[in-house]
Protein backbone atom coordinates (compact mmCIF):
# COMPACT_ATOMS: atom_id res chain seq x y z
CA UNK A 1 0.00 0.00 0.00
CA UNK A 2 1.69 3.18 -0.81
CA UNK A 3 1.64 6.20 1.90
CA UNK A 4 -0.31 9.43 1.61
CA UNK A 5 0.69 12.85 2.61
CA UNK A 6 -2.11 14.32 4.55
CA UNK A 7 -0.42 17.34 5.84
CA UNK A 8 3.15 18.27 6.79
CA UNK A 9 4.93 15.67 8.67
CA UNK A 10 6.09 17.91 11.55
CA UNK A 11 7.60 15.43 14.04
CA UNK A 12 11.17 16.37 15.12
CA UNK A 13 13.85 15.22 18.14
CA UNK A 14 15.69 17.02 20.60
CA UNK A 15 18.58 15.17 21.64
CA UNK A 16 19.04 17.55 24.41
CA UNK A 17 15.66 16.82 25.73
CA UNK A 18 15.43 13.36 24.09
CA UNK A 19 12.22 14.32 23.17
CA UNK A 20 10.01 14.29 20.48
CA UNK A 21 9.68 18.12 19.40
CA UNK A 22 7.28 19.89 17.03
CA UNK A 23 9.00 22.75 15.72
CA UNK A 24 12.89 23.39 14.14
CA UNK A 25 13.73 24.82 17.60
CA UNK A 26 13.11 22.89 21.05
CA UNK A 27 11.79 25.19 24.02
CA UNK A 28 15.36 24.42 25.24
CA UNK A 29 17.08 26.66 22.27
CA UNK A 30 18.36 22.94 20.83
CA UNK A 31 18.16 22.59 17.38
CA UNK A 32 16.23 19.89 16.49
CA UNK A 33 16.39 16.97 13.59
CA UNK A 34 13.95 15.36 11.37
CA UNK A 35 12.43 12.02 12.38
CA UNK A 36 12.01 10.17 8.88
CA UNK A 37 8.50 8.89 9.84
CA UNK A 38 6.21 7.13 6.81
CA UNK A 39 3.53 9.17 5.28
CA UNK A 40 1.00 9.97 6.97
CA UNK A 41 3.62 10.75 9.74
CA UNK A 42 0.58 11.08 12.43
CA UNK A 43 2.90 10.00 15.82
CA UNK A 44 1.77 9.16 19.20
CA UNK A 45 2.73 8.49 22.31
CA UNK A 46 3.36 4.81 23.14
CA UNK A 47 1.73 3.76 26.22
CA UNK A 48 2.95 1.20 28.65
CA UNK A 49 0.55 -1.37 27.59
CA UNK A 50 1.87 -0.76 23.76
CA UNK A 51 5.67 -0.79 24.95
CA UNK A 52 4.40 -3.83 26.64
CA UNK A 53 3.09 -5.19 23.40
CA UNK A 54 6.62 -4.61 21.30
CA UNK A 55 8.52 -5.79 23.85
CA UNK A 56 6.71 -9.67 24.46
CA UNK A 57 7.04 -9.48 20.39
CA UNK A 58 10.45 -8.47 20.34
CA UNK A 59 11.82 -10.84 23.19
CA UNK A 60 9.52 -14.05 21.48
CA UNK A 61 11.54 -13.44 17.97
CA UNK A 62 14.57 -11.93 19.07
CA UNK A 63 15.27 -13.12 22.67
CA UNK A 64 15.35 -9.89 23.94
CA UNK A 65 12.90 -6.65 24.71
CA UNK A 66 13.46 -3.83 22.43
CA UNK A 67 12.68 -0.96 24.63
CA UNK A 68 14.66 0.01 27.10
CA UNK A 69 13.11 1.31 30.37
CA UNK A 70 12.81 5.62 31.17
CA UNK A 71 12.54 6.30 27.23
CA UNK A 72 10.06 7.97 24.99
CA UNK A 73 8.30 5.91 22.37
CA UNK A 74 5.91 7.21 19.72
CA UNK A 75 3.90 4.69 17.32
CA UNK A 76 3.14 5.85 13.62
CA UNK A 77 0.23 3.86 12.26
CA UNK A 78 1.50 2.84 8.69
CA UNK A 79 -0.52 1.74 5.26
CA UNK A 80 -0.59 -1.94 5.37
CA UNK A 81 -2.60 -4.22 4.81
CA UNK A 82 -4.20 -4.59 7.75
CA UNK A 83 -1.98 -2.67 10.62
CA UNK A 84 1.57 -2.06 11.11
CA UNK A 85 3.24 0.84 13.31
CA UNK A 86 6.15 2.44 13.21
CA UNK A 87 8.53 1.99 16.88
CA UNK A 88 10.11 5.20 17.50
CA UNK A 89 12.57 5.67 19.62
CA UNK A 90 15.49 8.17 20.33
CA UNK A 91 14.56 10.10 17.32
CA UNK A 92 15.34 7.42 14.71
CA UNK A 93 12.90 4.58 13.40
CA UNK A 94 13.44 1.13 15.93
CA UNK A 95 11.39 -0.77 12.96
CA UNK A 96 7.69 -1.94 12.87
CA UNK A 97 5.45 -4.46 14.13
CA UNK A 98 2.79 -5.68 12.13
CA UNK A 99 -0.34 -7.83 12.39
CA UNK A 100 -0.74 -11.02 10.64
CA UNK A 101 -4.65 -11.39 10.52
CA UNK A 102 -4.68 -15.21 9.57
CA UNK A 103 -2.38 -16.38 11.69
CA UNK A 104 -3.59 -13.88 15.04
CA UNK A 105 -0.10 -13.17 15.68
CA UNK A 106 2.10 -10.06 15.40
CA UNK A 107 5.68 -9.94 13.82
CA UNK A 108 8.47 -7.55 14.09
CA UNK A 109 9.95 -6.06 11.47
CA UNK A 110 13.13 -4.70 12.78
CA UNK A 111 15.70 -1.59 11.22
CA UNK A 112 19.26 -2.07 11.65
CA UNK A 113 19.06 0.85 13.97
CA UNK A 114 17.38 -1.12 16.60
CA UNK A 115 20.85 -3.52 17.00
CA UNK A 116 22.62 -1.87 19.29
CA UNK A 117 19.33 -0.99 21.13
CA UNK A 118 18.63 -4.23 22.69
CA UNK A 119 21.79 -7.19 21.72
CA UNK A 120 19.25 -9.69 19.98
CA UNK A 121 20.17 -13.52 21.03
CA UNK A 122 17.94 -15.31 18.13
CA UNK A 123 17.80 -15.33 14.50
CA UNK A 124 21.17 -13.31 14.32
CA UNK A 125 22.90 -13.88 10.62
CA UNK A 126 26.58 -13.42 10.89
CA UNK A 127 28.37 -12.77 7.41
CA UNK A 128 32.28 -12.29 6.38
CA UNK A 129 33.38 -8.45 7.05
CA UNK A 130 34.17 -8.43 3.64
CA UNK A 131 30.63 -8.65 2.38
CA UNK A 132 29.97 -5.30 4.56
CA UNK A 133 30.09 -2.87 1.32
CA UNK A 134 27.98 -5.05 -0.90
CA UNK A 135 25.47 -5.84 1.77
CA UNK A 136 25.32 -2.19 3.99
CA UNK A 137 26.52 0.43 1.40
CA UNK A 138 24.80 -1.21 -1.80
CA UNK A 139 21.30 -2.75 -0.12
CA UNK A 140 22.36 -6.38 -1.91
CA UNK A 141 20.83 -9.78 -0.16
CA UNK A 142 23.10 -12.24 1.79
CA UNK A 143 24.33 -15.05 -0.34
CA UNK A 144 25.30 -18.21 0.74
CA UNK A 145 29.13 -17.53 -0.02
CA UNK A 146 29.69 -14.57 2.03
CA UNK A 147 27.27 -16.41 5.49
CA UNK A 148 29.76 -17.48 8.07
CA UNK A 149 26.98 -18.31 10.87
CA UNK A 150 23.48 -18.68 11.33
CA UNK A 151 21.32 -19.01 14.48
CA UNK A 152 19.53 -22.28 14.67
CA UNK A 153 16.40 -20.67 15.72
CA UNK A 154 15.93 -19.18 12.13
CA UNK A 155 13.40 -20.53 9.71
CA UNK A 156 12.12 -19.39 6.25
CA UNK A 157 10.05 -16.36 6.33
CA UNK A 158 11.56 -14.99 9.79
CA UNK A 159 13.00 -11.56 10.36
CA UNK A 160 16.60 -11.60 11.25
CA UNK A 161 19.30 -9.43 11.78
CA UNK A 162 22.45 -9.29 9.51
CA UNK A 163 25.74 -8.97 11.14
CA UNK A 164 29.41 -8.96 10.54
CA UNK A 165 32.29 -10.75 12.09
CA UNK A 166 33.30 -7.69 13.89
CA UNK A 167 29.87 -7.03 15.53
CA UNK A 168 28.47 -4.43 13.10
CA UNK A 169 24.66 -4.44 12.14
CA UNK A 170 24.45 -3.91 8.33
CA UNK A 171 21.26 -4.95 7.91
CA UNK A 172 18.16 -6.50 8.41
CA UNK A 173 15.59 -8.47 6.15
CA UNK A 174 13.70 -11.36 5.59
CA UNK A 175 15.35 -14.91 5.82
CA UNK A 176 14.83 -16.85 2.22
CA UNK A 177 15.51 -20.25 3.96
CA UNK A 178 15.90 -21.76 7.36
CA UNK A 179 19.42 -22.31 8.77
CA UNK A 180 19.05 -26.36 8.06
CA UNK A 181 18.90 -25.78 4.52
CA UNK A 182 21.42 -22.60 4.09
CA UNK A 183 24.04 -24.79 5.73
CA UNK A 184 24.17 -27.24 3.18
CA UNK A 185 23.70 -24.77 0.06
CA UNK A 186 26.51 -24.06 -2.23
CA UNK A 187 24.86 -20.58 -2.91
CA UNK A 188 21.93 -18.82 -3.59
CA UNK A 189 19.98 -16.20 -1.43
CA UNK A 190 19.88 -16.45 2.38
CA UNK A 191 18.71 -13.44 3.25
CA UNK A 192 16.39 -10.61 1.61
CA UNK A 193 17.19 -7.56 2.70
CA UNK A 194 15.23 -4.33 3.13
CA UNK A 195 16.18 -1.02 2.12
CA UNK A 196 14.90 1.48 4.61
CA UNK A 197 16.13 5.57 4.73
CA UNK A 198 18.33 5.18 7.41
CA UNK A 199 17.75 7.37 10.78
CA UNK A 200 20.04 8.55 14.13
CA UNK A 201 18.96 6.77 17.40
CA UNK A 202 20.14 8.67 20.19
CA UNK A 203 19.10 7.32 23.42
CA UNK A 204 18.56 9.33 26.72
CA UNK A 205 15.78 9.01 29.42
CA UNK A 206 12.69 11.59 29.61
CA UNK A 207 9.34 11.79 31.03
CA UNK A 208 6.11 13.48 28.85
CA UNK A 209 6.34 16.25 31.21
CA UNK A 210 10.07 17.13 29.58
CA UNK A 211 7.98 16.23 26.12
CA UNK A 212 5.40 19.35 27.61
CA UNK A 213 8.15 21.75 28.45
CA UNK A 214 10.07 20.82 25.17
CA UNK A 215 6.99 21.69 22.89
CA UNK A 216 5.30 24.30 25.28
CA UNK A 217 5.53 27.36 22.34
CA UNK A 218 4.83 24.92 20.07
CA UNK A 219 1.73 23.99 21.25
CA UNK A 220 1.04 27.35 22.95
CA UNK A 221 0.70 28.67 19.43
CA UNK A 222 -1.17 25.89 17.90
CA UNK A 223 -4.23 26.50 21.03
CA UNK A 224 -4.05 30.63 20.21
CA UNK A 225 -4.71 29.36 16.12
CA UNK A 226 -7.40 27.29 17.40
CA UNK A 227 -9.14 29.93 19.82
CA UNK A 228 -8.87 32.49 16.94
CA UNK A 229 -11.00 30.36 14.53
CA UNK A 230 -13.54 29.36 17.25
CA UNK A 231 -14.44 33.48 17.38
CA UNK A 232 -14.35 33.76 14.19
CA UNK A 233 -16.77 31.23 13.10
CA UNK A 234 -18.88 32.30 16.19
CA UNK A 235 -19.21 35.46 15.31
CA UNK A 236 -20.12 34.45 11.27
CA UNK A 237 -22.99 32.02 12.89
CA UNK A 238 -24.53 33.40 16.11
CA UNK A 239 -26.68 30.41 16.68
CA UNK A 240 -26.33 28.13 19.38
CA UNK A 241 -22.84 26.65 20.04
CA UNK A 242 -22.22 22.86 20.50
CA UNK A 243 -19.24 20.90 20.93
CA UNK A 244 -19.65 17.22 19.35
CA UNK A 245 -18.04 15.01 21.96
CA UNK A 246 -17.51 11.34 20.96
CA UNK A 247 -15.30 10.35 24.14
CA UNK A 248 -12.24 10.42 22.61
CA UNK A 249 -9.18 12.56 22.57
CA UNK A 250 -9.69 14.78 19.62
CA UNK A 251 -13.25 16.08 20.46
CA UNK A 252 -11.90 16.43 24.44
CA UNK A 253 -8.98 18.58 23.10
CA UNK A 254 -11.57 20.53 21.32
CA UNK A 255 -13.98 20.89 24.20
CA UNK A 256 -10.96 22.41 26.08
CA UNK A 257 -9.78 24.88 23.73
CA UNK A 258 -13.55 26.15 22.70
CA UNK A 259 -14.56 26.22 26.48
CA UNK A 260 -11.27 28.49 27.05
CA UNK A 261 -13.10 31.23 24.48
CA UNK A 262 -16.75 30.79 25.70
CA UNK A 263 -17.11 28.95 28.89
CA UNK A 264 -19.28 25.91 29.19
CA UNK A 265 -21.37 25.05 26.43
CA UNK A 266 -23.61 21.59 25.88
CA UNK A 267 -21.73 18.82 24.78
CA UNK A 268 -23.75 16.91 21.96
CA UNK A 269 -23.15 12.80 22.43
CA UNK A 270 -24.16 11.17 19.83
CA UNK A 271 -24.88 8.21 22.39
CA UNK A 272 -25.48 4.88 19.26
CA UNK A 273 -25.73 2.20 21.81
CA UNK A 274 -22.69 0.37 20.97
CA UNK A 275 -20.03 2.46 22.90
CA UNK A 276 -17.35 1.09 24.85
CA UNK A 277 -18.25 1.16 28.86
CA UNK A 278 -14.80 3.68 29.16
CA UNK A 279 -16.13 5.68 26.84
CA UNK A 280 -19.70 6.14 29.07
CA UNK A 281 -17.26 6.56 31.91
CA UNK A 282 -15.54 9.21 30.42
CA UNK A 283 -18.57 11.36 29.06
CA UNK A 284 -19.40 11.26 33.11
CA UNK A 285 -16.10 11.93 34.30
CA UNK A 286 -15.32 15.32 31.91
CA UNK A 287 -19.54 16.16 32.55
CA UNK A 288 -18.11 16.12 36.71
CA UNK A 289 -15.04 17.78 36.13
CA UNK A 290 -16.02 20.58 33.89
CA UNK A 291 -19.77 21.06 35.03
CA UNK A 292 -20.77 21.20 31.59
CA UNK A 293 -24.37 19.93 30.04
CA UNK A 294 -24.39 17.05 28.22
CA UNK A 295 -27.06 16.61 25.55
CA UNK A 296 -27.35 12.75 24.82
CA UNK A 297 -28.53 11.49 21.39
CA UNK A 298 -31.62 8.78 21.80
CA UNK A 299 -30.42 5.49 21.25
CA UNK A 300 -31.19 4.33 17.97
CA UNK A 301 -33.65 1.62 17.96
CA UNK A 302 -33.40 1.26 13.96
CA UNK A 303 -30.01 -0.09 14.20
CA UNK A 304 -31.39 -3.95 13.61
CA UNK A 305 -34.51 -2.70 11.84
CA UNK A 306 -31.51 -1.72 9.18
CA UNK A 307 -29.62 -4.64 9.92
CA UNK A 308 -32.30 -7.03 9.37
CA UNK A 309 -32.78 -5.46 5.67
CA UNK A 310 -29.10 -5.17 4.77
CA UNK A 311 -27.40 -7.18 6.80
CA UNK A 312 -24.29 -5.32 8.74
CA UNK A 313 -22.53 -2.54 8.32
CA UNK A 314 -19.76 -2.59 6.38
CA UNK A 315 -16.43 0.03 5.24
CA UNK A 316 -17.86 0.28 2.00
CA UNK A 317 -21.75 0.24 3.03
CA UNK A 318 -21.61 2.57 6.62
CA UNK A 319 -25.20 3.41 7.00
CA UNK A 320 -24.78 2.51 11.01
CA UNK A 321 -23.28 6.11 10.64
CA UNK A 322 -26.63 7.56 9.31
CA UNK A 323 -28.55 5.87 10.99
CA UNK A 324 -27.54 5.74 14.86
CA UNK A 325 -25.46 9.04 14.87
CA UNK A 326 -26.18 11.53 11.91
CA UNK A 327 -30.20 11.24 11.99
CA UNK A 328 -30.69 11.19 15.93
CA UNK A 329 -28.29 13.84 16.19
CA UNK A 330 -30.21 16.17 13.31
CA UNK A 331 -33.40 15.08 15.37
CA UNK A 332 -31.95 16.24 18.73
CA UNK A 333 -30.69 19.55 17.53
CA UNK A 334 -34.24 20.38 15.75
CA UNK A 335 -35.77 19.33 19.16
CA UNK A 336 -33.69 21.48 21.14
CA UNK A 337 -32.25 24.69 19.75
CA UNK A 338 -33.62 24.71 16.03
CA UNK A 339 -30.15 24.56 14.74
CA UNK A 340 -26.92 24.46 16.49
CA UNK A 341 -23.20 25.37 15.21
CA UNK A 342 -21.09 22.22 16.46
CA UNK A 343 -16.74 22.36 17.22
CA UNK A 344 -16.05 19.32 16.05
CA UNK A 345 -12.72 16.96 16.76
CA UNK A 346 -11.78 16.49 13.03
CA UNK A 347 -8.08 16.79 11.99
CA UNK A 348 -6.67 16.27 8.43
CA UNK A 349 -4.41 13.27 9.19
CA UNK A 350 -6.88 11.12 10.19
CA UNK A 351 -7.75 10.65 6.81
CA UNK A 352 -8.00 11.89 3.17
CA UNK A 353 -11.50 12.81 3.10
CA UNK A 354 -10.84 14.83 6.33
CA UNK A 355 -7.63 16.04 4.73
CA UNK A 356 -9.59 17.19 1.82
CA UNK A 357 -12.59 18.55 4.15
CA UNK A 358 -13.35 22.30 4.71
CA UNK A 359 -12.70 23.43 7.90
CA UNK A 360 -16.55 24.85 8.04
CA UNK A 361 -19.73 22.86 6.69
CA UNK A 362 -22.78 21.57 6.69
CA UNK A 363 -23.24 17.67 6.26
CA UNK A 364 -26.35 17.16 3.88
CA UNK A 365 -27.84 14.94 6.22
CA UNK A 366 -27.92 17.03 9.05
CA UNK A 367 -29.08 20.93 7.49
CA UNK A 368 -29.75 21.88 10.83
CA UNK A 369 -25.83 21.81 11.75
CA UNK A 370 -23.43 23.84 11.05
CA UNK A 371 -19.89 22.02 11.84
CA UNK A 372 -16.25 23.33 12.57
CA UNK A 373 -13.01 21.60 13.08
CA UNK A 374 -10.46 23.99 15.51
CA UNK A 375 -7.99 21.16 15.63
CA UNK A 376 -8.12 20.87 11.91
CA UNK A 377 -4.12 21.27 11.55
CA UNK A 378 -3.20 19.60 14.78
CA UNK A 379 -1.16 15.99 14.87
CA UNK A 380 -1.63 13.39 17.47
CA UNK A 381 1.21 14.24 19.14
CA UNK A 382 -0.15 17.97 19.28
CA UNK A 383 -3.25 16.21 20.81
CA UNK A 384 -1.82 14.40 23.44
CA UNK A 385 0.64 16.94 24.72
CA UNK A 386 -2.18 19.54 25.01
CA UNK A 387 -3.93 16.91 27.00
CA UNK A 388 -0.85 15.71 29.14
CA UNK A 389 -0.79 19.53 30.09
CA UNK A 390 -3.91 20.44 30.71
CA UNK A 391 -4.39 16.93 32.94
CA UNK A 392 -7.52 16.36 31.28
CA UNK A 393 -9.14 13.30 32.10
CA UNK A 394 -8.97 11.04 28.77
CA UNK A 395 -10.65 7.87 27.94
CA UNK A 396 -8.48 5.20 29.33
CA UNK A 397 -9.23 2.86 26.48
CA UNK A 398 -6.13 4.76 24.99
CA UNK A 399 -3.90 2.90 27.93
CA UNK A 400 -5.15 -0.27 26.68
CA UNK A 401 -3.86 0.09 22.63
CA UNK A 402 -7.21 1.12 20.75
CA UNK A 403 -5.69 4.38 18.79
CA UNK A 404 -9.16 5.44 18.03
CA UNK A 405 -12.61 5.18 19.91
CA UNK A 406 -15.60 4.38 18.30
CA UNK A 407 -18.26 1.77 18.31
CA UNK A 408 -16.87 -1.48 19.68
CA UNK A 409 -17.77 -3.55 16.54
CA UNK A 410 -16.94 -0.79 13.84
CA UNK A 411 -16.50 -2.27 10.15
CA UNK A 412 -13.69 0.32 9.44
CA UNK A 413 -11.79 -1.52 11.98
CA UNK A 414 -8.83 -3.44 10.80
CA UNK A 415 -8.23 -6.85 12.27
CA UNK A 416 -6.08 -6.79 14.68
CA UNK A 417 -8.50 -3.94 16.76
CA UNK A 418 -11.08 -6.63 15.85
CA UNK A 419 -9.31 -9.63 17.79
CA UNK A 420 -7.91 -7.44 20.88
CA UNK A 421 -11.96 -6.85 21.56
CA UNK A 422 -12.66 -10.22 20.83
CA UNK A 423 -10.50 -11.66 23.26
CA UNK A 424 -10.18 -8.41 25.75
CA UNK A 425 -13.95 -7.33 25.32
CA UNK A 426 -15.33 -10.91 25.10
CA UNK A 427 -18.66 -9.97 26.74
CA UNK A 428 -19.07 -7.33 24.57
CA UNK A 429 -18.18 -8.92 21.19
CA UNK A 430 -20.39 -12.37 21.92
CA UNK A 431 -23.52 -10.17 21.97
CA UNK A 432 -22.23 -8.59 18.13
CA UNK A 433 -21.27 -12.20 17.17
CA UNK A 434 -24.45 -13.84 17.83
CA UNK A 435 -26.32 -11.32 15.15
CA UNK A 436 -23.38 -12.13 12.51
CA UNK A 437 -23.79 -15.67 13.22
CA UNK A 438 -27.71 -15.20 12.60
CA UNK A 439 -27.26 -12.87 9.15
CA UNK A 440 -24.57 -15.89 8.06
CA UNK A 441 -27.27 -18.66 8.55
CA UNK A 442 -30.15 -16.96 7.08
CA UNK A 443 -28.01 -15.78 4.01
CA UNK A 444 -25.98 -19.51 3.60
CA UNK A 445 -22.85 -17.06 3.48
CA UNK A 446 -18.95 -19.20 3.62
CA UNK A 447 -17.94 -20.83 6.86
CA UNK A 448 -15.29 -18.06 7.45
CA UNK A 449 -17.33 -14.97 6.58
CA UNK A 450 -16.91 -14.04 10.37
CA UNK A 451 -13.76 -15.24 11.27
CA UNK A 452 -11.92 -13.57 8.03
CA UNK A 453 -13.87 -10.01 8.26
CA UNK A 454 -15.17 -10.65 5.42
CA UNK A 455 -18.54 -9.01 7.09
CA UNK A 456 -16.54 -5.95 7.04
CA UNK A 457 -16.94 -5.30 3.07
CA UNK A 458 -19.74 -5.35 0.79
CA UNK A 459 -19.83 -6.81 -2.33
CA UNK A 460 -20.66 -4.63 -5.54
CA UNK A 461 -20.92 -1.23 -3.19
CA UNK A 462 -19.61 1.82 -3.47
CA UNK A 463 -19.49 3.95 0.13
CA UNK A 464 -20.64 7.49 -0.84
CA UNK A 465 -21.56 8.56 2.66
CA UNK A 466 -19.18 11.38 4.12
CA UNK A 467 -18.68 9.99 8.14
CA UNK A 468 -19.30 12.85 10.09
CA UNK A 469 -18.16 12.80 14.11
Amino acid sequence: MHPSYLGKILLRWCDQCHTPVLDKTCTCGAPTREVPLTPPGDARPAFPADISLINNIFSEHFGAPLVPEGHLVLLNKVPDNDRMEEIIIGGGIAGSIRYIPKERRWEPIPRPEAYDLFKPTKRVIVVDDSATPFIRDQGMSVLRPGLVSIDNAVHAGDEVFVVTESGECIAAGRAKVGAEEARTMQKGQIVRNRRNVRSQIILGRATWQDAIRANSDVITKVEEESMQFVKDVVAAYPIQPTVSYSGGKDSLVTMLVVRKVLGNIPLLFADTGFEFPETYKNVEDVQQKYGVEVVRTNTSTKFYETFSRQGPPAVNARWCCSVCKLLPVAETIRSKWGECLSFIGQRRYESLSRAESDRVWRNPTVKVQVSAAPIQDWTALHVWLYLFREEAPYNKLYECRLDRIGCFMCPSSDMALIHFIEADFAELWSGWQKQLVAWQKANGLPDDWITSGAWRLKEGVHDKERHNH
